[in-house]
């Protein structure tokens, strides 16, 4: 049997993460980096010039034009955070380099943090990361299918009428046969309306979408897309012919690998950054010792994401 490239790549070990980010001054360093890689700019008025001050622990820069001061993490997701830098960097090492992510309970005993503290950590960054993948739009050959997140409650309804059922669209972007990148992305239902929306915010124009029968998806070729409609078998037979079967396996590792991590979360609340979680790592899949710099930058260009916006209610494309 082939080794698998991707599986099997150089990725980025304990020791060497250590050796990177080991100290507050390094993570400070790199989170400087990250944010300002070509020098200070002031988040204001662009200005490049500014004056370094500390206080007490904190560094500050104070702009040369327009006065104003900031701090390192001020306009990042990092902002009023009290956790050291070391203690961001550990947790963006955690979920980028496991294949199956870490809850956040593992994360409060591998932080030295209470559980509280790793759980909005880890919401904070997976917030970094739905936003960085609704940045990406798919295109050329997509495959996609329906897909639900959750199981049946007691006296919830059956099937998919559960009320902890949450509906969601996969897709897959092939290259050659194979996967390039994936979106899976909440819907409220798989109507035209909302397919409509999804799409708009999930492919670029012109793109030729292969699906199954389902009838909400006919909307794609009434908005300008590429329509290809294939009536897959029932039963297993179905997930196994061309067109899905590498869309079906993706569908299949993410709910094992969610299924595996955490023994529940509330899906209609936090499908979207967990979904966006496993596609995010996916989608960087080639490069996974490139993964923590890249997340770190992704942080520090990611708004400030309070505790209350976070377990408020997240409203999908309707």
């Amino acid at each position: 049997m082939a080794i698998n490239a991707i599986q099997f790549q150089k990725d980025l070990s304990l020791e060497d993460f250590m050796k990177q980010y080991g100290t507050e001054e390094q993570c400070r360093e790199a989170f400087t980096q990250a944010r300002w890689p070509d020098g200070f700019s002031c988040p204001r008025c662009a200005h490049k010039t500014a004056t370094q001050y500390r206080r007490g622990s904190r560094l500050f820069w104070h702009c040369g034009a327009c006065r104003l001061q900031v701090s390192l993490r001020s306009g990042t997701i990092m902002e009023h955070s009290h956790l050291p830098l070391t203690k961001w960097y550990l947790a963006i090492y955690l979920m980028t380099q496991s294949k199956t992510n870490i809850a956040a309970l593992a994360m409060k005993r591998q932080l030295g943090i209470s559980w509280k503290s790793a759980w909005l950590l880890k919401h904070k960054l997976m917030e970094v990361m739905r936003q960085r993948e609704a940045a990406h739009l798919l295109a050329g050959d997509v495959r996609i299918d329906d897909a639900y997140l959750g199981g049946e409650r007691h006296g919830g309804g059956a099937g998919r009428g559960s009320s902890n059922k949450v509906p969601f669209v996969a897709a897959v972007e092939m290259r050659e046969g194979r996967p390039q990148r994936v979106r899976f992305d909440p819907v409220t239902g798989f109507t035209f309306a909302a397919l409509t929306v999804w799409a708009q915010s999930a492919l670029v124009p012109g793109s030729c979408i292969v699906s199954d029968g389902l009838i909400g998806f006919e909307v794609l070729g009434r908005i300008g897309y590429t329509h290809k409609k294939v009536l897959a078998p029932k039963g297993k037979a179905g997930t196994e012919i061309e067109p899905f079967k590498w869309l079906n396996v993706l569908i299949g590792n993410l709910k094992t690998a969610l299924s595996g991590t955490h023994h529940a979360f509330k899906f209609a609340k936090y499908a979207h950054h967990y979904l966006a979680d496993v596609g995010y790592r996916f989608n960087r899949r080639f490069d996974l010792a490139a993964m923590v710099p890249r997340l770190a930058v992704a942080a520090a260009q990611t708004q400030p994401c309070s505790k209350r916006k976070i377990i408020g209610h997240f409203e999908v494309s309707t």
